[in-house]
């Protein structure tokens, strides 16, 4: 007997919770009250959208990039792009004008679909972006104008258009989504997605033992969908007809937890810093809001503190999920439940927490291991530390029409994080690679700071270190050494990097020192660095 060999396409999944329960809603936050839509009105509209782009010749493999917030309209690209066999590239809208511009080439998009708030980010791009031939802009009642040559509004650019579309069989290996990493030092790299891979993640993101996303849950998605494809979410929300909530712009604690108790939220997702804040809201006015609906929380982007999680859970029995993962893995790597093992039921809480702490168990499908610098794989003892490497059908074997051999060795990802595995098999990530600061949940390079902060006459050498922040998990501070009888203006240093960077890329502070250590083969010695500051109980500038 031989069973079918049906491909894996994203087609064949997201239509499925319009057709099982059509009515379900879309909500979506506005300046005034909330769109609302049903899971079968996004679906038709998401046929309509990719009859558009077919009518203005958009062929398979072709990408079309978002630039856009968390709302319908980028639920519908989400769904009738890759159904169409073209690859959604969601741009990250933190980036500086000079990285956009090498992604969108580098991408060769056809096609940019931009909210109107957003258009005046996209603005010096024009006339540097000679790949993008129309501008799609979605309106929300609020205005913005673009000099854009060849613009549409998305309304009239889907209206007239069949809501429904004679999806491709294309190879399950083609290509779905498309994400860039500007996490480690040059270029930014292009993650490509998979059918294949962004089928099985989403069918693994949905299990019990994972997120454990059910058809009965109220999704508020608050992790950006331009951040590793919104950690899977909307694509697992649509396979299983799950009701989706969306913050559009209104990013703040308080619309977050109107949004909760208005639209029966039971999960959300997001990084560290917006539990934070979420958590100040609920301190600050006691008995406000009624969380009794609100089950968990997805953590990821960085360790969110124990003490943090255990308040939720303490005060609002609301369970916080750690999940650990990169752009490269699509992104749902290892997740740390409180009781994540049969074993575990009768384990202490004190126990449970420790393990939530831990960045978790790898997914099934997953293979880690830790290896030694001669890549010998080191023990599972909770001692032995090395470089955490990661393999899979959702993780990446190569960056996107840039191979960067290093990153990949024998199959493996090698992530750049520095790790421990207990014998339990619980990943405890020990350190990052020492180049990147992880604030807020983006990551910024400080080798390309430095490189770029050197570049000023004044400047000899420069190191950019990360240290603590209490909101944004870490701050970059720039320390340097003056050229000979140079004087430093720390304000003219950070205007010369604003010229490059994002705002929220830049130093919070630049400190002038006699001399930097060094390491044994002459390489500025961050880890000294970082200890000195300590010891002389440096505390960040209070900016932000």
């Amino acid at each position: 007997m031989t069973m079918q060999n049906t491909p894996l396409l994203m087609s064949r999944i997201l239509g499925r919770g319009a057709l099982l329960d059509p009515e379900i809603e879309v909500v979506t936050a506005q300046a005034n009250g909330s769109h609302r839509q049903t899971l079968k009105q996004t679906w038709d509209r998401a046929q309509q959208l990719a009859n558009a782009l077919n009518a203005h010749g958009i062929k398979v493999g072709d990408r079309i990039a978002s630039f856009m917030w968390n709302n319908y309209r980028h639920l519908e690209l989400y769904q009738g792009v890759p159904s169409m066999g073209c690859v959604l590239h969601t741009l990250n809208i933190r980036l500086s004008p000079t990285d956009l511009e090498y992604i969108i080439n580098h991408a060769g998009d056809r096609v940019i679909f931009a909210d109107e708030d957003l258009l005046p980010l996209l603005e010096p791009l024009w006339g540097k972006i000679p790949c993008v031939e129309l501008l799609v802009i979605c309106r929300h009642g609020e205005g913005g104008d673009s000099s854009f040559e060849n613009q549409i509004d998305y309304e009239d650019f889907i209206g007239g258009h069949e809501p429904s579309y004679e999806w491709p069989d294309i190879p399950e290996t083609s290509p779905m989504g498309l994400c860039y990493t500007s996490g480690t030092t040059g270029k930014p790299k292009g993650v490509m997605y998979t059918n294949r891979s962004t089928y099985l993640h989403t069918l693994t993101e949905s299990l019990t033992d994972s997120i454990g996303l059910s058809a009965l849950d109220s999704l508020l998605g608050i992790v950006p969908m331009f951040h590793a494809m919104g950690w899977g979410l909307p694509f697992a929300a649509s396979m299983l007809g799950t009701k989706q909530v969306m913050p559009h712009r209104f990013m703040t604690p308080d619309n977050f937890l109107r949004l909760i108790v208005e639209e029966d939220v039971t999960i959300s997702a997001g990084v560290p810093t917006i539990w934070q804040g979420v958590r100040a809201a609920l301190t600050a006015e006691p008995g406000k809001w009624d969380l009794s609906k609100l089950g968990r929380l997805t953590c990821g982007g960085s360790a969110p503190p124990v003490e943090m999680m255990r308040w939720y859970w303490e005060s609002h029995k609301i369970e916080m999920i750690q999940g650990w993962g990169m752009t490269e893995t699509n992104p749902l790597g290892t997740l740390s439940r409180k009781v994540a093992k049969r074993s575990h039921v009768n384990i202490p809480e004190d126990q449970q927490f420790k393990n939530i702490a831990k960045a978790g168990l790898a997914m099934p499908g997953l293979e880690i291991e830790i290896f030694d610098e001669d890549w010998n794989p080191l023990p599972h003892d909770g001692e032995a530390v090395g470089e955490l490497c990661i393999r899979g059908p959702w993780i990446a074997s190569e960056y996107y029409n840039d191979p960067q051999p290093e990153k990949f060795h024998n199959g493996w990802l090698v992530t750049g994080d520095v790790a421990k595995i207990d014998p339990e098999q619980y990943v405890m990530i020990s350190d990052r690679s020492k180049d990147l600061i992880k604030s807020g949940g983006e990551w910024i390079s400080s080798v390309d700071l430095e490189n770029h902060i050197v570049a000023l006459p004044e400047i000899a050498m420069a190191a950019v270190v990360a240290q603590p922040h209490p909101k944004w998990d870490e701050r970059p501070v720039a320390l340097v050494v003056l050229a000979q009888g140079a004087e430093l203006d720390p304000d003219k240093v950070i205007e010369h990097c604003s010229s490059v960077f994002a705002k929220w890329q830049l130093p919070d502070e630049v400190i002038a020192k006699e001399s930097l250590p060094l390491g044994p083969t002459g390489k500025i010695d961050k880890k000294t660095i970082r200890a000195n500051l300590e010891a002389e109980g440096y505390k960040l500038p209070d900016l932000r």
